[in-house]
């Protein structure tokens, strides 16, 4: 399997809640040019860090946190998701632990994420990790995390 097809597993076997919070809203899957992105990383202005099990004989993928330069150049919008089996464990938080460290080191100085303000797991993530919280002046039903690094 290549990096666009396990990405794409781990999406699909995702729960609808998960993919809700992900993805802030229903998304049932991702077209195939929407998986090259994700999985398209240049060390600089796309990162990603991923857990994989071996299943059998293929990899599956468990957890992934990434970070992609914002539309102004000046910081990098983060996202997390965490296999359902595999949530509750503190993978998310060491995938994120990495991801920080990779951005420190890169000259990274802010990292954000756009949630659902009702996102409970999200939000003792970010709490952990010793994140800012503001509510989304676009909207009340969201929240931006920062991590300035």
């Amino acid at each position: 399997l290549d990096d666009a097809e396990i990405e794409r597993d781990f999406i699909e076997d995702l729960s609808t809640l998960s993919k809700h919070y992900r993805f802030l809203g229903g998304v049932a899957h991702l077209s195939p040019e929407e998986l090259v992105d994700l999985c398209d990383t240049d060390y600089e202005n796309k990162m990603a860090f991923v857990a994989v099990i071996h299943d059998k004989r293929n990899e599956k993928q468990i957890g992934v946190s990434r970070y992609t330069i914002n539309q102004y150049g000046d910081s990098y919008e983060f996202s997390v998701a965490v296999a359902d089996e595999w949530q509750n464990k503190g993978l998310g938080t060491l995938l994120m632990k990495y991801l920080i460290d990779y951005a420190r080191e890169q000259g990274v100085t802010r990292l954000y994420s756009i949630d659902f303000a009702d996102n409970y797991k999200m939000k003792s993530l970010a709490k952990g990790l010793g994140m800012h919280v503001e509510t989304d002046p676009n909207d009340s039903k969201q929240v931006i995390y920062s991590l300035y690094i």
